[in-house]
């Protein structure tokens, strides 16, 4: 495999932030992604953005690449080529990407923003950093630990810094007694949030599947984000735990300001919730826009029905009523 690049050329046509409305504005950019293992091109030439505010869905066949570029950005897989930026505060940060590039290092401040190339990152500083957190397509709790406890969890770096990153904190230093209160108060919030408070001292896994997928998201919450990843979320859910999941969606993202991009084959999930969606086939996007025009596009049609796209016949693709 050849080594990692972050040269990529910015992508034909993409207006300057200065020129956008604050919902316009980008918090996300994939620029030329390609991602090979040996000979087996699992992301070819990709490119897209994810706007501030946004939910933007990212949807595709079995095997279309979506968890690879999923994997790209949160630091588990170094893409064989393009860039990975990342913005969050002021955008006038974004003018600084070329410079940047050059640099060759992984963040800049300006003003009040921050500018991250997310390429350049392990994963762990990813989320520490450029904040962005994920879930997996497989429910990853720790099942013998109870609901709160793996909200706490995912405070560990607060709670960490406070102890000194000592066994200060068991000794009752008063910098770890306040952030374990602001840690169980976060926990608690999110309890709250998701309508398991009178299940918070109960073994996670002994939760409905359901409840499991709320606690997962709200466990990333914790962590803070400006950019929310989450794979495959409405997988296993019923049609009211789908409706009720999109409505826990909308709630973070307009509540917390924070920015959601999902993978999922609930196309009614998608076309309710989604401001934007991008469709990737055979690691390659074919099309890109608002909801209802991915449901007409007769290259997102044939994608889906596995036929040629001169086959595909008026009517878009269906959803639940």
């Amino acid at each position: 495999m050849s080594a990692p690049s972050s040269s990529a050329a910015p992508v034909a046509g993409a207006p300057h932030p200065a020129a956008l409305s604050p919902s316009q504005i980008p918090i996300l950019r994939v620029e030329h992604l390609t991602m090979r293992f040996g000979g087996l091109v699992a992301i070819n030439d990709f490119s897209f953005t994810a706007g501030h505010g946004d939910i933007t869905a990212l949807i595709g066949p079995n095997g279309a690449g979506k968890t690879t570029v999923f994997n790209c950005i949160t630091g588990f897989y170094k893409p064989t080529e393009g860039r990975i930026a990342l913005q969050f505060g002021d955008p006038v940060v974004w003018d600084e990407l070329e410079a940047l590039t050059e640099r060759g290092t992984r963040s800049v401040a300006r003003a009040n923003g921050m500018l991250f190339l997310l390429e350049r990152m392990p994963d762990y500083l990813v989320t520490q950093k450029a904040r962005v957190a994920r879930t997996f397509q497989n429910i990853r709790l720790f099942q013998g630990m109870t609901v709160l406890e793996n909200l706490l969890v995912a405070q560990h770096n607060p709670l960490m810094w406070a102890s000194g990153f000592t066994a200060l904190g068991a000794l009752g230093l008063r910098s770890y007694a306040r952030a374990e209160r602001a840690a169980i108060d976060k926990a608690r919030y999110w309890l709250d949030k998701i309508n398991l408070a009178k299940r918070a001292d109960d073994p996670a896994g002994e939760l409905p599947y359901g409840g499991q997928r709320r606690l997962e998201i709200a466990r990333a919450m914790c962590t803070d984000p400006v950019l929310l990843c989450l794979d495959e979320p409405a997988a296993g859910l019923n049609p009211n735990e789908s409706a009720e999941l999109g409505r826990y969606l909308h709630a973070i993202r307009d509540e917390h300001a924070t920015s959601i991009l999902l993978i999922e084959h609930d196309m009614t999930v998608v076309m309710e919730i989604s401001d934007h969606v991008v469709v990737l086939d055979h690691g390659q996007k074919i099309a890109d826009g608002t909801p209802e025009e991915i449901r007409n596009d007769p290259k997102v049609i044939a994608a889906y029905l596995g036929v040629e796209e001169d086959e595909v016949a008026d009517g878009g693709i269906e959803t639940r009523s």
